[in-house]
């Protein structure tokens, strides 16, 4: 399926490594002209390389999106450098998990900065520009955590990614006459080099396998690949019904009915 994503700007957040990498290098391969955005400059500056070698067009800004200011940076320097902006896939985010009587105010507002106002920033970035341009797409990376219960440490973490799911259901609502679509993924436990699944395999492995066995029914880890190609077809024109959706990518992990 021609996903017909050549020549689209995209900014993938958080992208550096992971799912966000994964994202981008799925939009390029489509044919996106793509800015990445990370806090760590060295592995950002690899991420780019593997780009450009592919044949993409790459903008890397090496940035911290919980600063107030830094998604309309982020805006500004993708329209000035590619002179139009089509995609926003937001996946930058974090946790503290704790339990709750243990959290500070220190700890909400970290994770709040990254799992919430970060998003709400760079979709208010993007939005005049998409409307200017008659239309675009937003996908915000939220978790099964935010349809469901996590479990006990999770409370902030539980809290900001439903926070996400709903803004995205309403911005979409809002910004649906301007031709502009809004959804939002959700995904399981994915694994991929480097990522906290990854250790805890190589650290833990019967414990591992304990876990896959009683928490997914597909009997493995996700791949950061599989939900790249779920985002790829949530931007492009092939979903242009899809908008204020929340889909799950965890190969049935998650146990909500809706």
């Amino acid at each position: 399926m021609d996903l017909e994503l050549g020549n689209k700007v995209a900014i993938v957040t958080g992208s550096s490594r992971g799912i966000g990498k994964y994202i981008a290098k799925r939009l390029a391969a489509e044919g996106c002209r793509i800015t990445i955005c990370a806090r760590g400059g060295e592995r950002l500056r690899e991420t780019a390389a593997e780009l450009e070698k592919e044949g993409a067009s790459v903008l890397a800004l090496e940035a911290d999106l919980a600063e107030k200011d830094v998604p309309q940076e982020i805006v500004d320097r993708t329209v000035e450098q590619f002179g139009q902006l089509d995609i926003l896939v937001s996946n930058v985010g974090g946790n503290r998990r704790k339990p709750f009587e243990d959290t500070t105010d220190d700890d909400w507002e970290n994770v709040l900065d990254l799992n919430l106002r970060a998003h709400v920033r760079s979709g208010r970035a993007v939005a005049p520009h998409m409307k200017a341009a008659g239309g675009g797409a937003i996908l915000f990376v939220a978790s099964i955590f935010g349809r469901e219960a996590g479990g006990a440490g999770l409370s902030i973490y539980n809290a900001t990614k439903s926070a996400l799911i709903s803004t995205a259901k309403i911005m979409a609502l809002e910004l649906a006459p301007a031709g502009i679509r809004v959804n939002s993924i959700a995904p399981g436990s994915i694994r991929f080099p480097g990522g906290s699944w990854d250790r805890r395999v190589r650290e833990q492995p019967e414990q591992m396998k304990a876990f896959v066995a009683e928490n997914l029914p597909v009997g493995r880890f996700g791949k950061a690949e599989e939900v790249a190609d779920v985002a790829a077809f949530l931007v492009s024109e092939r979903a242009s019904l899809v908008t204020g959706a929340c889909l799950n990518v965890d190969g049935g992990q998650s146990r909500s009915l809706i």
